[in-house]
């Protein structure tokens, strides 16, 4: 079957490490089901793991690709949720949890296998395309908003970074949800993205906010600590899922987090019935992803190059 691989390991160039070509079909085994993958969709996981974070070279060669929607053996349309080992079915109960492409192969390819607990039935009212987007950005600004953010409706937030897929769910779920979502971001045309979305108020990277926020969701990272912290409001949180521009700050802003009684809030993808939550609240209440663009499988070298240059705005799509 085609297959968009991780063939080699490079942290300093990762598209160098992809290949797109033929690989064995998943192999049956007991408490698992193959789903022919009709749509599926890139996250920066899969850059990291063709920089090999998460994924060792003695697991190589690794399909990469979290997310799919697609059909399994009976002909049902589902949805994979990506994480493995969080409940023990399918797996040894000792294994630790992991996602996708980090133990076991991923969604790029034609065909996938994972534990049959991990399929959730994707709703009619979601093309394949649109559900391919909800289970790891999606999921997890789901989760920032309505698990660990702690806000009500008629609160603000703030989204740190306008355009990707993550930052791009947090506004559209937090206008559903009744909040007043601001957004920063360095450039204009994103920023104003950001508002055809659904945003109140967008702001350049940096700036200094009408008021403080009651909640900032951080997925920037290093570039945007600092100005998160000083943007929040006393006891605030902050909640935070990733770090694109770095780990390490150069400033962890202790004084102000204790001073002010902040919280900071870690989040890492969800559970599965937060992602059936999710699924649930699409379909009912006309919320779609924001699709940027779809590319064959073939072209996914492409999709890639443009996921790693940052030119995207919502998701980007691979159709096997």
């Amino acid at each position: 079957m085609i297959a968009a691989y991780a063939a080699r390991i490079s942290p300093d160039d990762p598209l160098s490490g992809l290949e797109i070509g033929e690989l064995p079909e998943p192999q049956a085994r007991p408490g698992w089901t193959t789903v022919t993958v009709k749509a599926a969709s890139l996250n920066h996981h899969d850059l990291w793991s063709l920089r090999g974070v998460g994924l060792p070279a003695e697991r190589l060669p690794m399909i990469l690709g979290c997310d799919a929607a697609g059909i399994d053996e009976h002909g049902n349309e589902v949805v994979i949720h990506s994480v493995i080992g969080q409940s023990g079915h399918g797996v040894g109960p000792d294994e630790p949890r992991s996602i996708l492409t980090e133990r076991y192969q991923g969604t790029f390819a034609q065909q996938v296998s994972v534990p049959t607990w991990n399929l959730l039935p994707k709703p009619a009212e979601l093309s394949f395309e649109e559900a391919a987007c909800l289970p790891t950005a999606w999921l997890t600004a789901y989760r920032m908003l309505f698990t660990n953010a702690g806000v009500t409706p008629g609160q603000t937030v703030l989204v740190q970074g306008a355009g990707g897929g993550v930052a791009t769910a947090l506004i559209v779920l937090g206008k559903a949800a009744g909040l007043r979502v601001w957004v920063t971001g360095r450039d204009e045309a994103k920023r104003a993205r950001a508002l055809s979305v659904g945003a109140d108020a967008v702001f350049e990277s940096g700036a200094r906010l009408p008021e403080r926020v009651h909640a900032v969701m951080e997925t920037v990272g290093a570039a945007t600590w600092s100005h998160s912290v000083k943007s929040l409001r006393p006891g605030g949180t902050i909640v935070i899922s990733g770090a694109t521009s770095g780990p390490s700050p150069k400033s962890a802003e202790l004084n102000r987090i204790f001073f002010l009684e902040l919280k900071v809030v870690g989040s890492t993808m969800g559970t599965k019935e937060e992602l059936a939550a999710l699924l649930s609240l699409c379909a009912t209440t006309g919320v779609r992803p924001v699709v940027d663009s779809a590319y064959a499988l073939g072209d996914a070298r492409e999709a890639f190059a443009r996921l790693e240059k940052g030119d995207v705005f919502g998701k980007l799509v691979l159709r096997p």
